[in-house]
């Protein structure tokens, strides 16, 4: 089992910036990719930012020049930090994982809230 931990949600100003972390825990061998979604209320969960194993990235056209995943393999955690955040960016977001190309984990989530 995998257990992704999220944390560094909250309320911000429209302009500022947010930090979000993920921990991962348990049987996190053979990582494909790990990444970042957001579900906004009403809409679909969508990919903000995914990192391969390799380190390439893919970013959603919304947040690119804005957001930047960064990981830590060490400590088995991925980063998201997000600048110039606005009302849209307004989400329940969270951590994914995939491992061997198709086991898919997710986190509890983690709630960022802009403010204009």
């Amino acid at each position: 089992q995998v257990q992704l931990v999220e944390s560094g949600g909250g309320l911000v100003q429209a302009g500022g910036s947010l930090r979000l972390s993920c921990a991962a825990s348990g049987n996190i061998f053979s990582i494909s990719a790990m990444g970042w979604y957001r579900q906004a209320p009403g809409k679909q969960r969508e990919l903000v930012v995914s990192i391969t194993s390799g380190g390439s990235t893919n970013y959603a056209d919304s947040v690119k020049g804005r957001f930047t995943i960064s990981r830590d393999n060490a400590k088995n955690t991925v980063y998201l930090q997000m600048n110039s955040l606005k009302a849209e960016d307004t989400a329940v977001y969270y951590c994914n994982l995939v491992r061997e190309g198709r086991y898919t984990y997710w986190g509890q989530g983690t709630q960022v809230t802009v403010s204009s």
